[in-house]
């Protein structure tokens, strides 16, 4: 029995009945400690191992399963997970996965202690349920009942299915047989997105200083929250207006030479421009951008490395376009395929939810589908998808459903017109702003020729990262993953594994229809494909009984790793020179060479048939199957010139043993906690870069880079703006007169509000003194503390000798590599609670932005020097020796030191346990910060007395 009102009818304000939630136990638990509130309403503090044996096989109130069954050490739980039903009532709304940030995003007054947790998530759930009864049940969305039947899977699934009925007033029924493909049917509520001719070229017309000004003066008092007006912003908005002049080249057109006009090549305006932390950059480079967008009918594309980066700019753009609606049509969020939800892949596991073998399935396929009919964009990797419904769902069920490895089969696909990844695609052709990452910038550019229309107006944020981001775009992976992940591209699915795997076949059997010479290319592909390892490579590696050309290749390059590199019994990868080869491996990468061509032939030669079709029957083929056409044949170039071109020319270098000027080649095994997970031939740029530059400078006019960090801090003012240049790409975009340099220092004072202690007395190698000293700092601090690891055994070392003393103390530690908790997840719960801690890694280090308390003091284990790697061994020898260690070093220093201070109001510590730090790297370090080296007692002392 289904509920339903009339359209008309306005939600209830609240519930005519009382709404029943599980009289069961409530449990919350750390790493050393747990809390119960029995259903008789007692309080029991208990240990860990204790209230394992008090839940043991009895259904539990949590929050986030995952989490508390790792806390337990139980393998499993019949829980009740207060997340999944907020996951449900609230679909697309993000809230902290702890008690304290499930009551928050309510409106509740969050739990002070852990003892009034429990009590808190009773009252969160009666405030869910009372929500979910005020939601209208129509015709124009998915029925939540009927949701949670499918869920429920006939009383052996979902265990809030009864207790949404309750909250309706229905009573659950669990011998009704539920229906997925229509319950779930969330495909039937989506809108369709429309065709619309493309836009025509942007003017040329420039943004002035005032024009500038103008617009920030708006931008600043528009919103909720009014910005204060600082000098640094309005400068560097004055500033940036350089980047949006239009473009020209340095002909004189009074020379009688007749190759002046043939050779003139326009070099796009570059501008450097850093910005310390609080002056605003983001409104800064927004207001000439926005000016320069409306006054030429263009788009300027804001390019960022961090998805938190990413949010804010979003966050930011409401000022300019206040009214939802508007900013709908004016801004785009672009990311790459494997950023969104597909929804071909959600109906393969909406279709056998309600008869599939584990509840979880129908439970994953319940909530994902709510999610996706109340999503904005479909991203599932920021945007309005929780982190930590992966967690909980399991990764096949959430982000494994985006298309990872390209099996789109566009206008093919029944949801096609409906397709979250063609939405933004469309969007992005016509809107003023969009925001887009450096990754899919470094695609698109990668991919595109001389004649393409990229957009002409950049603004690089985070500009200390482009060259990492060009290093992973512009290299080259033969290896077990890339060649295997080529062949399921190819041949989709195979032995009747269930996979949702869509081969060449699927996308192009159809447009070749009728053409016996396409078909046989067609099946020369799929024939020659199999030369790529298939499923189970990784085990017949392992017990050296490699399948065909490809895996026998690799055993051998895995032997010649295995033969000389060292560390073979440590947890790290390993990795080789490519010369001398072992005997025979030459001869491998041979037969490998011919088979790869026998492969990339037929793919070159069906994809000029498919070009071909294009022209010849342009005027009798839709808009779909065009776009279709063009799609696949770019999925073809990009597969067989791109990847396998590359691979064959990384086959050729290695017999003839001549490295090409400009690459370095290597051999690794690529292990994780000392399990090997790929191995192959690697070949990245030594200076990525160029190629970046190559690509991109056809098509750019204007370029801005932009960052807190771009210098890395050397006292040579010189040097510092060359190494900025080297780290941009500046100089292979335009000649080094005209880069416009610029810097804005941070109107924050750093030398009252920080503070930087070097431990002279704690020995870095004794993973005893270093656990000593972290637990000392956080204690000291109360909290609010981020020790950065270049180790993970360290920092698991670590926190398992000081989580239960802080805990003792009333300081939650999180830990990365540790929680069952994704990164973002955990500086999302570290950010709530200000007297927790966290224990990270580089990757929590970039993406972290936590301003007050909560983040008031950052610990270094030890001097983040590089990792001497043979590609970091090329670039050391090409940028400099001991310059480039230290100038990378100094960076990730910097870095470092910005996450502490984000608001005026902020104040912070940063404290280096290495006392090898060498002084001409505290240039990393704003001028005036009090530096000291003094040992850990002093340094508590201090910390407390700053802090207080």
């Amino acid at each position: 029995m289904s509920l339903t009102a009339p359209e008309s009818e306005a939600p209830q304000s609240a519930p005519r009945h009382k709404i029943p939630i599980p009289q069961i136990p409530i449990v919350v638990s750390t790493t050393h400690s747990a809390v119960i509130l029995t259903s008789d309403g007692e309080l029991r503090n208990l240990s860990p191992s204790q209230a394992k044996l008090e839940i043991h096989n009895n259904p539990v109130l949590v929050c986030h399963a995952p989490y508390t069954r790792d806390k337990l050490k139980m393998d499993d739980i019949k829980a009740f997970d207060i997340l999944e039903l907020f996951a449900f009532v609230h679909p697309a709304r993000f809230c902290v996965p702890t008690p304290a940030g499930v009551a928050n995003a309510l409106g509740l007054s969050k739990p002070q202690t852990m003892d009034d947790a429990p009590f808190s998530l009773m009252e969160s759930t009666e405030i869910l349920l009372a929500d979910l009864c005020k939601q209208r049940i129509n015709d124009k969305t998915m029925n939540p009942l009927e949701v949670a039947r499918v869920m429920g899977q006939q009383g052996k699934g979902w265990p809030w299915t009864p207790f949404i009925f309750s909250a309706f007033g229905q009573e659950y029924d669990p011998a009704i047989q539920p229906f997925s493909k229509t319950s779930l049917n969330v495909w039937k509520y989506l809108p369709e997105w429309s065709e619309q001719a493309p836009p025509p070229p942007p003017s040329h017309h420039p943004v002035s200083e005032e024009e500038s000004k103008e617009r920030l003066t708006m931008l600043l008092q528009t919103g909720s929250k009014k910005a204060e007006k600082r000098q640094q912003q309005t400068d560097y908005a004055t500033r940036m207006t350089k980047a949006f002049l239009p473009i020209s080249s340095n002909l004189d057109i009074m020379s009688d030479s007749p190759d002046d006009l043939e050779n003139m090549v326009p070099k796009p305006h570059f501008v450097l421009g850093e910005a310390g932390t609080g002056v605003g950059k983001t409104l800064g480079y927004l207001a000439p951008a926005s000016v320069w967008a409306e006054k030429n009918d263009g788009a300027v594309w804001v390019s960022t490395y961090t998805k938190n980066l990413q949010r804010q700019i979003d966050q930011e753009l409401s000022r300019l376009y206040p009214v939802p609606e508007l900013k709908d049509h004016k801004v785009a969020i672009r990311k790459g395929r494997e950023n969104y939800l597909c929804l071909l892949n959600l109906e393969d596991i909406v279709a056998s939810a309600a008869i599939a073998k584990h509840p979880n399935q129908a439970i994953a396929a319940g909530i994902m589908a709510r999610w996706a009919e109340n999503s904005r964009s479909g991203d599932m990797h920021s945007g309005d998808f929780p982190g930590w419904l992966s967690g909980l769902l399991g990764y096949p069920y959430t982000r494994g459903l985006s298309d990872k490895r390209g099996e789109c089969v566009y206008s093919a696909c029944d949801h096609y017109h409906k397709c979250f990844v063609e939405k933004s695609v469309r969007k992005a052709k016509h809107a003023n702003i969009v925001v887009a990452n450096h990754a899919l910038v470094m695609i698109q550019t990668a991919l595109s020729g001389s004649m393409d229309q990229l957009p002409t107006r950049y603004v690089f944020d985070e500009g200390h990262h482009i060259f990492d981001a060009a290093d992973s775009a512009f290299s080259g992976h033969l290896t077990a993953r890339e060649t295997h992940d080529l062949r399921r591209w190819l041949l989709g699915a195979e032995g009747g594994r269930q996979s949702r795997a869509r081969g060449l076949s699927r996308r192009v059997e159809d447009l070749i229809a009728g053409d016996a010479d396409a078909e046989a290319l067609l099946q020369s592909i799929l024939v020659h494909s199999r030369v790529l390892p298939a499923h189970g490579w990784s085990r017949r590696l392992r017990d050296k009984k490699p399948q065909g050309a490809c895996e026998q290749f690799l055993l051998g390059v895995y032997q010649q790793v295995h033969d000389r590199a060292a560390g073979r019994n440590g947890p790290y990868s390993l990795e080789t020179q490519t010369h001398p080869l072992i005997s025979g491996l030459d001869d491998l990468a041979k037969k490998l060479e011919t088979k790869f061509e026998e492969l990339r032939s037929p793919m070159k030669k069906i994809a000029h048939v498919l070009r071909k079709k294009l022209n010849d029957e342009a005027d009798t083929l839709d808009s779909d199957t065009r776009k279709r056409i063009e799609a696949v044949v770019s999925g073809i170039d990009r597969r067989g010139e791109h990847s396998l071109g590359a691979w064959i020319n990384m086959l050729k270098t290695l017999q003839t043993q001549n490295i090409e000027e400009g690459f370095v080649d290597w051999m690794e095994v690529e292990r994780i906690d000392g399990q090997a997970i790929d191995v192959g031939l690697y070949r990245h740029w030594v200076d990525p870069l160029k190629p970046f530059a190559e690509a991109l400078k056809p098509h750019a006019h204007g370029i801005a880079m932009t960052s807190a960090t771009l210098r890395d801090g050397t006292e040579d003012e010189g040097e510092n703006w060359l190494v900025a240049q080297e780290r941009t790409g500046a100089n292979y975009f335009t000649d080094d007169e005209s880069i416009i340099r610029f810097s804005e220092n941070s109107p924050y004072n750093y030398a009252e509000h920080t503070r930087v202690f070097i431990i002279n007395d704690v020995n870095k190698n004794d993973l005893a003194q270093t656990s000593a000293a972290y637990r000392t700092l956080f204690e000291a601090s109360g909290g609010g503390g981020l020790g950065l690891f270049t180790s993970i055994n360290r920092l698991r070392h670590t926190y398992d000798q000081i989580a239960g003393d802080l805990e003792a103390k009333g300081l939650l530690l999180y830990g990365q590599h540790i929680d069952d908790v994704d990164t973002g997840t955990l500086v999302d719960m570290f950010r709530e609670d200000i007297n927790s801690c966290l224990l990270g890694t580089d990757a929590v280090r970039d993406g972290i932005d936590v301003p007050g308390e909560s983040l008031r003091l950052l610990i270094y284990e030890r001097v983040p020097w590089p990792r001497p790697t043979l590609l970091h061994k090329a670039r050391r020898d090409t940028f400099g020796g001991r310059r480039y260690d230290e100038m990378i070093t100094r960076f990730k220093l910097r870095q470092a030191f910005g996450r502490l201070i984000r608001q005026s109001t902020d104040k912070g510590v940063f404290v280096m346990l290495d006392s090898m730090l060498p002084t001409r790297l505290l240039g990393a370090f704003p001028e005036g910060v009090s530096v000291e080296r003094i040992g850990l007692a002093e340094t508590a002392t201090k910390i407390r007395e700053f802090l207080a």
